[in-house]
């Protein structure tokens, strides 16, 4: 039934006054896509909050991250966004989507969150694959120390509080010998490969992948 044919006036104000903030009508109950849309275009101009493309995050600041965000996502936020502005006011704790393989920037633009991720893991293995193999009190402090303070500094934020969790939830670093560091870093790395959908690593194989290099010789 159309708004204006209801015959209660009270009714009738409180219906015209849904559509009017929502951008839908009272009817159907569920809204379709098209109209899902137009409510959450509206709301996020009403809030001065701009439509992202998907993927893109934001720092604590408010402000885009480079270091969370994929470069295809960062370069479809600069072609969808006025040229000199600069989207800000919206909170995101999505991680953000890993779809960067095909595409190539300079070697001298900052890294986005793909490329700073595999420099990261490369210099995290290869610190295992050094560490002593009889490792003194004091470098396993050190070590769980550097380990702690990683996982608040590390750039992209929302990688950095995952992993915290990680280790909080049971999987404190394992640093009493090379082997034992060695296999827990595999098995934090495989932590985040299965949440971005990426096949896991035999950890039983890290050191010929990280230290003595393939049995078949490939690396020598």
């Amino acid at each position: 039934m159309p708004i204006t044919e209801i015959q209660f006036p009270i009714l009738t104000h409180f219906l015209c006054s849904v559509e009017s903030n929502t951008g839908m009508p009272p009817q159907p109950l569920d809204a379709t896509p098209a109209q899902a849309a137009k409510a959450e275009a509206k709301q996020q101009q009403e809030d001065g909050r701009p439509n992202l493309p998907k993927g893109v995050v934001l720092g604590p600041d408010g402000k885009p991250c480079r270091s969370c965000t994929s470069v295809a996502s960062w370069m479809a936020m600069a072609r969808s966004s006025p040229s000199g502005s600069k989207p800000t006011n919206i909170a995101t704790s999505v991680p953000p989507a890993q779809t960067t393989s095909s595409l190539d920037i300079p070697s001298d633009c900052p890294p986005d969150v793909e490329q700073l991720g595999r420099s990261t893991w490369t210099l995290l293995h290869s610190l295992t694959a050094n560490y002593p193999e009889r490792p003194s009190l004091t470098q396993q402090s050190d070590t769980r120390q550097f380990m702690s303070l990683f996982g608040k500094m590390y750039p992209c934020w929302v990688c950095a509080d995952d992993f915290r969790a990680w280790m909080q939830n049971g999987n404190a670093p394992k640093v009493s010998n090379r082997e034992e560091f060695g296999k827990w870093m595999c098995e934090a790395h495989n932590a985040v490969n299965v949440k971005l959908g990426k096949p896991s690593f035999d950890c039983d194989k890290w050191e010929e992948r990280w230290r003595t290099g393939w049995k078949d010789g490939r690396c020598d």
